[in-house]
């Protein structure tokens, strides 16, 4: 029998703000909350970024970029006549290319005169094409809330997204990790694009033509699954399962579905699910520009007959529009097996049963999206129906669409959810499309549609896609309902979240939402330990209660355990049959049964 993935935590940081106690989702559906709501979620936005929580909601979601972000690019030449310059000895190549003359100006620098006729790069800044992005909220800096060292930013942000996720456990780790052998605990977690900002792999490009020196740090940290390393080392201290995959624009529901199917299987009881993307790099910008893939301002202007683009609505989900706007966000989950969750009183957001993936098959263009996502859309749907009932699906579900705001998504993503509504006799299929506020943030875009989900199973809105007024013509819209305004749904039973990706990446979760999840653990376990169940949540929520006046009231403490119980040689015990680590749980060897029919005696 399958153990059931429940959703016991959840954190994180992006355009909206942070993920834990759905402070991000409240952004999102601002208006529609009532004066106590509003005052909670500027309070927790001031308290994150230091800004004044009057004027703290201008500099949330999409929005203007800074002047400095500026693509640095060179204009290449010949010189006619001789060059002097002075330089720092350190950069002196140790063979003088031909012609060069040196001569000693101090100590540290020397005058270099280069020969007539060499080939030259004078740094240019281009203009800007593209001004909008689903930016970090203004003031709000990763680095500076614990001891960064020159971490990249993406590292920083996951180190802020685990430590969001772990106060809205509502629990210690040491608790949960003390209640399960280590070897049953696992973290996937990745990125799309890996670290290409100056301290990963972006510096290690940069650094040689601009006459700086690659560091020693930089090509590890720009790995793609250093965000699960760094779970691992500095906050977790896990010896358990691990690594991260990469889906491009489906990456994190990619990490979802492998930390599903560990719990499933019963080889996993703990997985920490997640990504932490920033792409945010003037240079990677203009790659996904150079594609057509963004919303370039003069095309914005275009689309609303003004002579400025209004960089808020950026983003315009199956209406006109003109491309997506990028963006960055670290998002982090807690799943845990049914048992395990009610044995700790672990408070249950939801459910994820399963992630459906599936490639296009033959493609022309490796970026067009194909026929991949019929299945994994309509797998969803499946088994949605299955656990909830024909009436849930068609009643009570809604979609959370990947939603991008290109003229090819509206076409193809509506088409997909158009037929599979019709397929399953859904009339008024309720669609949401959340990168109209928060942007595209790549790997970690499934991360904020779970989000946002458990926002909405939570509170009970679906969020409008307010940066349009219309739906464009060539939508396919038959037996959809696409969510213009906020709408109020108390009986929200489950998602379908849908991710498309470059190159034939498609991805659909479903997930329940916590009061059919708790039905279906009173199902399977009975009534007597859910009520044991509900007894051990007390101190759960007190804690939970804790944490959120943390986050009205404190500026954020992340966890980051650094060169703290590190294990070495010493540590580790170990027989043939069994590994322990100082003097934990015994891990045993045992015999894997699903080979037991391919077993060769001693001969």
């Amino acid at each position: 029998m399958s153990a059931l993935p429940v959703i016991t935590a959840m954190g994180g940081i992006n355009a909206a703000g942070r993920s834990a106690q759905h402070f991000a989702f409240q952004r999102l559906v601002f208006d529609a909350l009532n004066e106590a709501q509003q005052n909670d979620t500027r309070t927790a936005l001031a308290r994150l970024t230091g800004n004044d929580s009057e004027t703290v909601l201008a500099r949330t979601l999409i929005r203007a970029l800074p002047d400095s972000h500026q693509l640095h690019a060179a204009l290449a030449g010949t010189s006619d006549a001789p060059i002097t310059l002075e330089m720092r000895n350190m950069d002196l190549p140790d063979t003088l290319p031909p012609g060069w003359q040196v001569s000693a100006v101090d100590k540290r620098r020397s005058r270099v005169t280069l020969p007539a006729g060499l080939g030259l790069r004078v740094p240019h800044d281009t203009p800007r094409r593209v001004s909008a992005a689903g930016q970090l909220p203004d003031g709000f800096d990763p680095g500076a809330l614990y001891a960064s060292r020159n971490h990249p930013r993406a590292l920083q942000m996951a180190i802020f997204g685990i430590s969001d996720a772990l106060g809205d456990l509502g629990m210690d780790w040491a608790q949960v990790a003390d209640r399960v052998r280590p070897d049953q605990v696992a973290v996937y977690a990745s990125n799309a694009m890996s670290q290409m900002d100056d301290n990963g792999l972006g510096g290690v490009m940069r650094f040689p033509p601009n006459g700086q020196r690659i560091t020693s740090k930089q090509v590890p940290l720009g790995l793609g699954e250093m965000t699960a390393d760094f779970l691992n080392a500095y906050v977790l201290h896990s010896v358990g399962t691990t690594g991260g995959m990469l889906g491009a624009c489906a990456t994190f529901l990619y990490n979802l579905e492998k930390g599903v199917h560990a719990i499933r299987s019963g080889r996993v009881r703990v997985a920490i699910v997640g990504t932490s993307e920033a792409p945010l790099v003037p240079e990677i910008m203009e790659g996904y520009r150079a594609m057509g893939a963004l919303a370039e301002d003069q095309a914005l202007a275009a689309l609303d007959g003004a002579a400025s683009a209004d960089l808020n609505r950026a983003c315009r989900p199956f209406s006109e529009n003109c491309g997506f706007t990028m963006a960055e966000s670290a998002q982090f989950t807690v799943l845990m097996d049914d048992a395990l969750a009610l044995e700790l009183g672990a408070d249950i957001l939801g459910a994820v049963p399963d992630v459906f993936i599936h490639a296009d098959g033959g493609k022309k263009s490796i970026s067009a999206p194909g026929v991949g996502n019929y299945l994994t859309v309509g797998k969803a749907a499946a088994l949605t129906r299955q656990l909830i009932g024909e009436q849930g699906l068609r009643q009570h579900s809604f979609v959370h669409a990947h939603g991008t705001g290109t003229p090819q998504n509206r076409i193809t993503e509506s088409v997909i959810l158009e037929r599979t509504a019709k397929a399953f006799g859904i009339e008024h299929w309720p669609v949401v499309a959340i990168k109209a506020y928060v942007g595209h943030s790549l790997g970690s875009a499934g991360g904020d549609q779970l989000s946002a989900t458990l926002g909405s199973f939570a509170q009970g809105w679906l969020p409008g896609i307010r940066t349009v007024d219309h739906i464009a013509d060539d939508v396919h819209r038959d037996h959809l309902n696409f969510c213009l305004e906020h709408q109020p749904h108390d009986a929200l039973q489950a998602s379908l979240i849908n991710s498309k990706g470059f190159g034939g990446n498609n991805a659909t979760a479903v997930a329940l939402s916590p009061t059919v999840t708790e039905s279906l653990l009173r199902q399977r376990h009975g009534q007597q330990a859910i009520t044991h169940w509900q007894t051990a949540r007390d101190p759960v929520l007190q804690a939970k209660a804790r944490f959120r006046d943390h986050c009205l009231t404190e500026a954020p403490k992340p966890v980051y355990r650094f060169n703290e119980g590190v294990l070495g040689d010493e540590h580790v015990t170990l027989s043939d049959k069994a590994v322990q680590l100082n003097n934990g749980p015994v891990m045993t060897f045992d015999d894997d049964m699903a080979f037991k029919d391919f077993q060769l005696n001693d001969q």
